[in-house]
């Protein structure tokens, strides 16, 4: 069943094919976010229709949890609806420097920043020192507050006078796809407002893995969860001296998201009621998510893989569905303890299928890790994915979104 808030990103039979991809600053912290939406299951039009209701009734203001968030309108809609965002002061449209050659499109996004709007300026690596790309630029940054630069095509020389250009001109300048730590490191010793790619999700690569005493103890709770949780008594005995993991946890499990007939009042009535290996997989995640010293996206983004493995999995046996999560959740394990990932598994009696498919790419579980990858990612398009799989992956991922953002606000809770 589709709960009503949800049914409201969904509309209906046909789910919104977005994917929410984070803009963070140099601490590791979120700035915003930008949403990407697929074109190939609706026209443009009928897609931007149905974005305008979403954001009309305050689904994406929710998908965003009322952050900061940049889209793209198409040109129609700037042209006939650009004061819903008046309405709407959190959500940014992300702008081409073509716009300045389109008069009428140039109006409306005057409009907008004069009533407040935000605008981001997406240059990518263009020459903007060509005549015609400086006239266009001049024009633009007279309207937009915000600049992203494509630090993954500029050679580090560039990037950083480009960047020192635009932040003097009291513009906040985004680093757009950062695919590695050593563009990320580049771009942190830079003025930037922002930083965005995929270098989140990559593990740092380090000559000695040193596991430090805070990874250690979380890894042996995962160990001990694995080897020694044969039962819901054994269960809650692995986690009986964690006063706030277990405050974290049966304050999830009894929140309204779940709608229990009546509250659980300990880890083995919890385990009874759920399922021995649904709440070893609970425990493991808030066990995670209680890395502190972690960048919150991260942790976010393993519990999204996590719930959306499980539901693509929804085809296989009820074990195979359990095992699905945990192979998701543990994919990004080597950017959580910052540990090649060979290594962590020697800590970890998995089953051999999720190892297989951490390890080697292979097995049952990695086909539906590798699309999750391409989905998180933003890559709609690739491979020959049908409409009726994007449909099916947009649900998937719309609910593992809500689920993983409730299950997170639980994590960062402290028992008073």
């Amino acid at each position: 069943m589709v709960s009503s808030e949800q049914s409201q990103i969904v509309l209906g039979e046909a789910p919104l094919p977005v994917v929410r991809i984070p803009m963070l600053d140099r601490e590791r912290q979120l700035v915003a976010y930008e949403l990407i939406f697929n074109h190939d299951v609706d026209d443009e039009a009928t897609l931007m229709q149905r974005v305008l209701a979403t954001i009309a009734d305050g689904a994406i203001t929710r998908m965003v949890r009322d952050n900061y968030a940049f889209l793209r309108f198409s040109r129609e809609l700037l042209l006939k609806r650009a004061d819903v965002l008046q309405h709407h002061r959190r959500l940014g449209v992300i702008v081409e420097l073509s716009a300045a050659l389109d008069p009428p499109l140039m109006e409306s996004l005057q409009q907008v920043a004069q009533r407040g709007g935000s605008l981001l300026l997406d240059l990518g690596d263009m020459d903007i020192d060509a005549g015609e790309s400086r006239v266009a630029l001049s024009a633009l940054l007279t309207l937009v507050r915000f600049v992203r630069i494509d630090a993954s095509k500029l050679a580090p020389d560039a990037l950083r006078e480009r960047c020192e250009m635009l932040h003097a001109r009291g513009l906040q300048v985004i680093a757009g796809n950062v695919e590695d730590h050593d563009t990320w490191h580049r771009c942190q010793a830079l003025p930037f407002h922002a930083i965005q790619g995929r270098y989140l999700l990559r593990p740092e690569k380090v000559d000695v893995a040193v596991l430090s005493a805070n990874r250690l103890s979380v890894l042996r709770l995962l160990r001990a969860l694995e080897e020694e949780a044969t039962g819901p008594v054994e269960l809650g005995q692995v986690i009986r001296n964690d006063v706030i993991l277990s405050y974290k946890l049966l304050s999830c499990v009894n929140s309204a998201y779940f709608a229990l007939p009546r509250q659980l009042k300990s880890v083995e009535q919890a385990a009874i009621f759920f399922g021995l290996t649904r709440m070893r997989n609970w425990i493991s995640t808030m066990t995670l998510t209680g890395m502190d010293d972690r960048p919150p996206e991260l942790l976010r983004a393993a519990l999204i893989r996590a719930h959306m493995c499980e539901q693509l999995a929804q085809s296989m046996p009820r074990e195979q569905r359990e095992m699905a999560f945990t192979t998701g959740l543990f994919s990004l394990l080597e950017s959580l303890m910052c540990a090649p990932m060979a290594l962590l598994l020697q800590h970890l009696p998995l089953a051999p299928d999720i190892r297989s498919a951490l390890l080697e790419q292979q097995g049952p579980f990695a086909p539906l890790l590798e699309q999750v990858q391409q989905w998180e990612a933003g890559e709609l398009r690739s491979g020959d994915i049908q409409p009726q799989q994007i449909r099916r992956m947009a649900t998937a991922y719309l609910e593992a979104l809500r689920w993983a953002d409730h299950v997170y606000s639980f994590a960062e809770q402290r028992p008073n």
